[in-house]
């Protein structure tokens, strides 16, 4: 179960992450500029917010299993559209659509973990499974890479058509329905707001979910404009592109590992203590690299690793920290994480995209800030995540 929930959960960063290296070579095909090509992440998020907004309700009152086959019978579809979109604007569109079914996988997996575990093992659990999500943007930008070389960017949707059909395939035979007690009210808009307002008026709630968006928002400032810093900026390949984003990843699955290492013996609060910590030192390491002129892409490995790092200790403690209050409602709360993220995420992708130019500074200070603000959450809410 938790190898199988974590490749789906692992689907949303695949299809992010796969077709980065090609971000340049879309624009030049398509005719679009970057900060047109950067929409094809920005619609994406926005459709994994919006798709959040209805799976995580929709499973509570029907079940896990058939709301996740829905979601992903979507996604298959919109990848084929993806894959043979002739301009920039239908490629937006048909993310966008991408993004609704993927968002489904994410949401139900949280939920389901939810269902059978508790407490800091909850914890445990959701760090196991990032680790192992950890190896999908280490390999897909690699894959991505390779992909771009040898076939061009559409290769990337194909290879993602693929996954998404054997995703089907693998909940349709192996995965059972973990609901116990189906939710009585019907899912209606009124519905998922008077939920939505009782998760937000949960102090302990909104505290792990702050900490959380903090952590997204450094990553997906790094997805949105990496492939133009690296590559347009300093002059990497796409494959050197995607060894460099894999390495930066490698920083996210030691994270993850030295998480579920030691979150049994240091608690959910000192793990996600020492990980914001190690997020802002990486952010800040970035900046101070730039202001002294070392703008090498060594520099920006090294900083985003210890980022990236410190979000892999965060993020399944903010997770089953936010998830534990709800246990007869963990889909629409998990829904509720998934739509502050997205939709936060989608924003500072494209104001760093309008922003990006000849430096990388954009880029530096939005992670700076992000794990700043996540270590200066974390200091600031300990009482209120102990309540």
């Amino acid at each position: 179960m938790t190898i199988l929930l974590a490749v789906l959960t692992g689907l949303g960063p695949l299809t992010v992450d796969m077709y980065l290296a090609s971000m340049p070579d879309i624009g030049r095909a398509l005719a679009a500029s970057p900060a047109q090509v950067q929409l094809t992440i920005s619609s994406y998020l926005i459709g994994y917010a919006i798709g959040q907004v209805f799976y995580g309700p929709l499973s509570d009152r029907h079940g896990r299993r058939p709301v996740m086959l829905a979601a992903l019978t979507v996604y298959v579809l919109a990848s084929f559209a993806c894959a043979v979109a002739p301009t920039i604007e239908l490629l937006i569109a048909a993310r966008f659509v991408q993004a609704v079914g993927g968002a489904g996988a994410v949401v139900l997996a949280r939920a389901v973990v939810r269902d059978v575990y508790e407490g800091v093992r909850l914890g445990r659990e959701l760090a196991v499974m990032a680790t192992i999500v950890a190896l999908a943007p280490i390999a897909a930008p690699l894959l991505g890479g390779v992909l771009q070389t040898l076939f061009g960017w559409r290769s990337n949707f194909v290879l993602l058509l693929l996954f998404g059909i054997g995703a089907v395939g693998s909940v349709w035979m192996l995965m059972p329905e973990t609901l116990r007690t189906r939710a009585p009210e019907p899912v209606s808009p009124v519905s998922i707001l008077r939920s939505y307002r009782s998760f937000l008026g949960h102090r302990a709630f909104v505290a792990h979910l702050a900490i959380a968006t903090a952590a997204f928002l450094g990553l997906f400032g790094w997805i949105s404009v990496s492939a133009f810093v690296l590559q347009d900026i300093y002059g990497q390949s796409p494959l050197a592109f995607g060894l460099v984003f894999a390495a930066c990843s490698s920083g996210y699955m030691g994270g993850t590992a030295i998480a579920a290492r030691v979150v049994m013996h240091w608690g959910s609060d000192r793990t996600m203590g020492v990980g914001c910590a190690a997020m802002a030192a990486g952010g800040l390491a970035m900046s101070l690299a730039l202001t002294v002129g070392w703008q090498l892409p060594a520099t920006l490995v090294l900083g985003m690793a210890l980022f990236l790092g410190g979000m892999g200790m965060v993020w399944p403690q903010a997770q089953a920290g936010a998830l534990m209050p709800f246990p007869d409602r963990a889909g629409a709360a998990s829904s509720l994480m998934g739509v502050v993220q997205q939709t936060s995420s989608a924003a500072i992708g494209a104001l760093l995209g309008h922003l990006i130019g000849a430096t990388a500074w954009p880029l530096a200070l939005g992670v700076g800030g992000a794990g700043v603000l996540a270590l200066a959450i974390w200091a600031a809410t300990r009482t209120i995540r102990r309540v």
